[in-house]
């Protein structure tokens, strides 16, 4: 009896830290999706959470087919997860093939390239930790 009791306690405490994060749902379906052009000529983006410009948040990256990135870097940390196309990052000069479902994260502002290979356009889905940004390298 005193072990269920435990466990019941135990469950009561992990169930009321778990509500709050469970509270919220956020749906988008591909057409609910508005992309904004990013400043960077063909490149979009399309925010689901959070303000790219002030803090944290998580959207969509698109290049187009055939487009390449000269070496920069982002300041905050990201985590991205390949969606669509056949992505290339350049890092220290190799070369990383990234086809959809990959996954790669950059922390203390990686200088890196990319590029865009085939006829389909690259989509990205990005969570970044602080004010998206691109600063080229030098």
């Amino acid at each position: 009896m005193r072990k269920m009791r435990g466990f019941w306690m135990a469950a009561v405490v992990v169930l009321s830290l778990a509500g709050p994060a469970l509270a919220g749902t956020v749906i988008y379906t591909q057409g609910d999706l508005k992309w904004k052009d990013a400043g960077i000529p063909g490149v979009t983006t399309a925010a689901v959470a959070g303000d790219m410009a002030k803090g944290p948040s998580q959207f969509f990256l698109k290049y187009p087919a055939g487009f390449v990135t000269p070496v920069h870097h982002h300041s905050p940390d990201h985590h991205v997860t390949t969606i669509s196309g056949n992505l290339v990052l350049i890092l220290d000069g190799k070369e990383f093939r990234l086809t959809p479902g990959s996954y790669f994260s950059f922390t203390g502002k990686t200088p890196h390239a990319a590029r865009c290979e085939g006829s389909e356009d690259c989509v990205m889905f990005v969570e970044t930790r602080g004010a998206w940004d691109v600063v080229p390298e030098k």
